[in-house]
């Protein structure tokens, strides 16, 4: 199978060319760093993502407060977490970096707050 890849890893925006059969990656190029290479063998064989998001603040200056994962986790399970993360609201006074939800469906990352919210 032919694919192409947009590299995000930094700001050249690559278009990686890949062959590859399954898992197996047989060819790889346009990358002008190493970093496009793994990139494309990551998206191949085990793709992640980090995810952001918001939960309702109650008694709080402001009704949402920003969320953000501490670490990628596969990218098939975000809509799972996304199901999590509305299952929450937070009471105010909510700290930046306060855990919201502790590993999160076991997959050893955080759900994390990333914004200060006083109470009203």
């Amino acid at each position: 199978m032919n694919r192409t890849f947009t590299c995000i890893l930094c700001p050249n925006g690559c278009e990686i060319r890949t062959e590859y059969q399954g898992t197996e990656i047989r060819s790889v190029s346009g990358n002008k760093c190493p970093k496009g290479a793994e990139y494309v063998e990551q998206e191949i064989t085990a793709p992640v993502r980090n995810l952001t998001s918001s939960v309702l603040v109650e008694n709080g200056a402001l009704p949402l407060c920003s969320v953000r994962l501490t670490r990628p986790v596969p990218k098939d399970r975000l809509f799972d977490i996304m199901a999590e993360i509305r299952k929450v609201t937070l009471q105010a006074p909510v700290q930046a970096g306060q855990i919201v939800i502790p590993d999160v469906l076991g997959l050893g990352s955080d759900v994390i707050a990333t914004r200060d919210v006083e109470p009203i």
